[in-house]
C-alpha cells in the first residue's frame, strides 16, 4: 500500500503516542483541502448492497476509491445530536445532547465548543458550507460566520407532494415521483452551488461542507429517480423476520414504531410498506447522483489532487427490520453508518476496524496539520489506518440513545445494555441481523463483561432537561 507523504512525519507520532497535531496553523499555503459530504439517514444499503436491485454508482465510484469503513458507529442515531457529536468532536454522554431539541448549542458545553467549521477557519482555511448543517440553529448566528458564504443557503425538506400522496398523517410521509424542475430541491441547488465554488480560483486552502437532506423523508424525488425500479418488485429488506422483537427487553420494544404512523385508507401495512421502500430507494439514488455532481466537478477541477473527501449519514435507518420504520434504537440497522475518507490519491481499500463519526475531527485536525480547538476530542485520529488498512485497531464504536442507554460495537459482537439493565448481544458473524439475543447464555458471560467495560461510568443528564424544554415541531407541509 502507498503511504501518502503527508502521514509520513505523522505515524511514529500517532501510532505510538496518541493524537498530536503535527504543525501549527502557519503551516505552508500546501495543506489539502477538504470536502465534507454528509447525507441524511442513509442506512448501509449502499455500502453492503444488501438490498437488491439499489443503483448507487457513484457511491459504488467513491467506495472504490476510498478507504470505506464498514463497521462505523454515529454518537447517536438521531440528525441533530449525532452532527453536534461529530462537529464538536465531543461525545454525547458528556454534552447531554441526546434528542433533537431547538436549543441545544446553548448548552453550557456546545456553546463555548470550537466546531469543525470554526477549527479550519481559525486555521487559515476558506470556509464553505451548504444544505443541511447542524439540523438546529447554532446560538449567536455562529453558523453565519463560521462559513465565508455566509448567510447558509439551508432550503429545508421540500418539495412536499399534495395530501393524495401521504402514507401518514402528514406532509413527512409522503412518496411521490416529482415532475417539476431538478432545482425544485435544495439539494439540487447547493450541489449547483458546490459545484459554482469547485469551478473558482481560490488562493487558500478550504474546507466545503455540501449537506444533502435526503434520502430523509418526504419522498418526493425526480421521476426518473423512481423510473430506475418496477413498482411492481419492491423487495422486503433481507434483515427482516417476523416475531423478531420476542427476545427483545422490554425497554428494546418501547423504542418500536410498529410503523403505526404510517398508513393509507384501503392499503394493507404491506402496501403501504412497500411504497415507502419503493421512496427510500428512489431517494438514496437521487441523493447519489447529487453527491457524484460535487464529487465529478472536483475531479475536473484543479483541486482533485490535493483534496480529501469525508463521506458519512448522520445515523443509520430501519426500513421494517425490528418492526420498525426510522432511527432512534440501539440496533445496528439505526446505529451504523456509511463512511468513506477519499484520500488525492484515491486509494481504495475496505476497512473492517471499529471506529466512529466522533473520529472525525482529529482525524482531520491531524491530516490536514491544523491547531486543534482548547477543548478535548474524544474520538481518535484514524491515520493509522490509512497508513495501514489492516492495522490492528482496538477500539469500540459507542452509540447511545439517552442516559444509560447504551450500544457498543466491538469486533463481531454488538452489546446493548438499557437503563433497567437489561441486555442484548448479539454475535455478527452468524447473525449479521440481529436476530438472536445471546446475553443469557452463559458462555456469554466473559464476552458481555468485556464489551461492557466500554460503556461510560457517567452520563451528562439531558439538555435541555425534558420536563423544562420541547423540542421542535415538524410543521405539516
Amino acid at each position: 500500500m502507498r503511504k501518502t507523504v503527508l502521514f509520513l512525519s505523522l505515524l511514529c507520532t500517532v501510532a505510538f503516542t496518541g493524537y498530536r497535531p503535527a504543525h501549527e496553523p502557519d503551516a505552508p499555503p500546501s495543506r489539502p483541502n477538504v470536502v465534507f459530504i454528509v447525507v441524511d439517514d442513509m442506512n448501509m444499503f449502499p455500502v453492503l448492497h444488501n438490498y437488491p436491485g439499489l443503483k448507487t454508482p457513484n457511491m459504488d465510484k467513491l467506495a472504490s476509491e476510498s478507504y470505506n469503513f464498514l463497521h462505523a458507529s454515529c454518537a447517536v442515531p438521531l440528525c441533530a445530536p449525532s452532527r453536534a457529536a461529530f462537529f464538536s468532536g465531543i461525545a454525547p454522554y458528556k454534552t447531554g445532547v441526546y434528542r433533537n431539541f431547538s436549543d441545544i448549542y446553548d448548552s453550557s458545553v456546545l456553546s463555548h465548543a470550537e466546531l469543525l467549521p470554526e477549527c479550519f477557519q481559525r486555521n487559515g482555511y476558506l470556509t464553505w458550507g451548504g444544505g443541511k448543517t447542524f439540523h438546529m440553529k447554532v446560538n449567536d448566528d455562529r453558523e453565519n460566520k463560521m462559513f465565508g458564504n455566509a448567510p447558509v443557503k439551508h432550503g429545508g425538506y421540500g418539495p412536499y407532494a399534495e395530501k393524495a400522496y401521504w402514507y401518514g398523517k402528514t406532509g413527512w410521509a409522503s412518496v411521490k415521483p416529482w415532475t417539476g424542475p431538478d432545482t425544485d430541491f435544495p439539494d439540487v441547488r447547493n450541489a449547483d452551488n458546490a459545484i459554482a465554488f469547485l469551478q473558482e480560483k481560490h488562493d487558500k486552502p478550504f474546507f466545503l461542507y455540501y449537506g444533502l437532506f435526503r434520502p430523509h423523508t418526504p419522498y418526493t424525488a425526480p421521476k426518473r429517480f423512481y423510473d430506475l425500479y418496477k413498482d411492481e418488485d419492491i423487495p422486503l429488506p433481507s434483515g427482516y423476520k417476523p416475531g423478531d422483537l420476542n427476545d427483545v427487553p422490554p425497554m428494546g420494544r418501547a423504542l418500536v414504531d410498529s410503523m403505526k404512523q404510517y398508513f393509507k385508507k384501503g392499503m394493507s401495512k404491506a402496501q403501504v410498506w412497500k411504497a415507502l421502500l419503493n421512496g427510500y430507494r428512489a431517494n438514496i439514488s437521487f441523493a447519489d447522483w447529487n453527491v457524484g455532481r460535487v464529487l465529478d466537478a472536483l475531479d475536473k477541477s484543479g483541486y482533485a489532487e490535493n483534496t480529501i473527501v469525508v463521506f458519512c449519514a448522520d445515523n443509520g435507518f430501519h426500513c421494517g427490520t425490528k418492526d420498525h420504520w426510522t432511527k432512534k434504537t440501539l440496533w445496528d440497522e439505526a446505529d451504523r453508518v456509511p463512511f468513506m475518507i477519499r484520500l488525492p490519491d484515491k486509494t481504495g481499500a475496505v476497512c473492517y476496524q471499529t471506529v466512529g463519526l466522533i473520529d472525525i475531527f482529529p482525524t482531520l485536525t491531524d491530516y490536514c496539520r491544523l491547531k486543534p480547538p482548547a477543548h478535548t476530542l474524544d474520538g481518535k485520529s484514524l491515520t493509522p489506518i490509512l497508513n495501514d488498512p489492516k492495522i490492528s485497531w482496538e477500539r469500540a464504536g459507542f452509540t447511545t440513545w439517552g442516559v444509560q442507554y447504551s450500544s457498543v460495537l466491538k469486533g463481531p459482537y454488538r452489546y446493548i445494555r438499557y437503563p433497567d439493565g437489561a441486555q442484548e448481544l448479539y454475535d455478527h458473524r452468524q447473525d449479521p441481523y440481529e436476530w438472536n439475543n445471546l446475553a443469557a447464555d452463559p458462555k456469554m458471560k466473559t464476552v458481555i463483561g468485556q464489551l461492557a467495560g466500554n460503556i461510560p461510568e457517567h452520563f451528562e443528564a439531558s439538555i435541555p432537561p425534558a420536563h423544562a424544554k420541547k423540542p421542535h415541531k415538524k410543521r405539516k407541509p
